[in-house]
């Protein structure tokens, strides 16, 4: 059996595999546990640029037993590059093909479950930020919200937002936004821009922040969106 699809409630089905799988992926030869788990470190690797043991294990949910003879494997292969990083007190991997930009251009929006932030000790070190997801703790002990996604701008972290899309009224409600320390002050506009952006793509017509006063960015985020015509 083979993991197939997702219903619209997010849970998996799975089919036969013979039904999920080309044909041709199916005759080609069988790859060992081993092998496989080095292709995905590698992969991790690449994705994260530089990280840790655990970091790279994360990446695909991998043991670390398992992934710590592909990293080693990978090092003596001059895949990987044992670097020190500033502050970090564990040994930490380079992949020898990454780049090495002066620096980095972004403004997205950040799921809970995105694998920036999913390995939250990595996340909190490069970002400074403390991220907890609170979907289940009780609703008056929330800081920031139900479902909160942090927003990232250029190379740093700077708000966070509770959203959520109501799809039979067509409007995408802020349920609360939060500005991060050493936030720009174009915070505010830069994140109207990204909420009409999800606005649109999730088919949505209108943008509504439900009250001023949940978040010290909330108040500036109704401005920019009034300004703007959102």
């Amino acid at each position: 059996m083979t993991s197939a699809r997702r219903t619209a409630a997010f849970e998996r089905c799975y089919d036969l595999t013979a039904r999920v799988l080309p044909a041709e992926v199916l005759a080609r030869p069988p790859i060992s546990d081993h092998d496989a788990v080095r292709a995905l470190v590698e992969i991790s690797a690449r994705a994260h640029g530089v990280g840790t043991l655990r970091c790279l294990a994360d990446y695909f949910r991998l043991r670390l037993g398992p992934a710590r003879r592909a990293v080693g494997e990978l090092v003596e292969q001059g895949v990987l590059a044992p670097v020190t990083v500033t502050g970090w007190d564990r040994d930490v991997y380079l992949h020898t093909a990454a780049r090495h930009p002066r620096r980095a251009a972004a403004r997205t929006l950040l799921s809970p479950f995105d694998p920036l932030v999913f390995e939250r000790r990595r996340f909190e070190e490069l970002f400074a930020m403390r991220y907890r997801i609170e979907i289940y703790v009780p609703a008056a002990q929330r800081v920031h919200g139900y479902y909160v996604l942090p927003f990232l701008l250029g190379e740093h972290l700077v708000a966070r937002v509770d959203l959520k899309a109501d799809r039979a009224g067509r409007v995408l409600r802020v349920l609360s936004a939060h500005r991060e320390d050493g936030a720009p002050s174009q915070t505010s506009g830069e994140l109207a821009a990204e909420l009409r952006e999800l606005a649109r793509w999730l088919g949505l017509d209108d943008i509504e922040v439900a009250d001023p006063r949940r978040g010290d960015l909330a108040a500036g985020l109704v401005a920019a969106l009034d300004s703007s015509g959102g």
